[in-house]
């Protein structure tokens, strides 16, 4: 697999349909995950990237108070979309509201079975943050050459 990469524009219209870059179709199917993710935006998630995550999520302890807070913090924010005939989704209000999100939305790939969806202009304000020599310098340290 490829992987969800990329930079993509979109619009979320009035009634919360979004279109899904069709190179992302190509991998996601006709359904997948969106769920609340960190930093404020929404996170799409694979079917099978989904299945592992919440497998992860449900070996963690009931018992641990900060596992019960994650499995609901993952759990209540995650649905189940379906693409239409026009390539959309309906994203769930909740879910719309948590990250934020305006008419105006970037879907950016994470290079794996993910994905991420961000208010255009919380996406260029972080993308700001961090210089290509930063970004080097982190992946060095965390062993990964270029």
């Amino acid at each position: 697999m490829t992987g969800l990469i990329g930079e993509y524009n979109r619009t979320i219209d009035a009634k919360g349909r979004m279109s899904v870059p069709s190179k992302f179709t190509a991998i996601l199917g006709e359904s997948f995950v969106i769920s609340k993710g960190l930093d404020g935006c929404l996170v799409i998630y694979t079917d099978e990237e989904w299945a592992e995550f919440s497998e992860n999520l449900g070996k963690l302890s009931d018992g641990d108070k900060t596992a019960r807070a994650l499995k609901r913090f993952f759990g209540s924010g995650a649905s189940k979309v379906d693409i239409d005939a026009h390539g959309r989704v309906l994203v769930p209000a909740p879910l719309i509201a948590y990250a934020g999100l305006s008419k105006d939305v970037t879907i950016v790939g994470t290079a794996g079975g993910r994905a991420e969806v961000w208010d255009t202009d919380k996406w260029n304000s972080l993308s700001e943050e961090i210089s290509p020599e930063e970004a080097a310098q982190s992946l060095f340290e965390k062993g990964i050459m270029l």
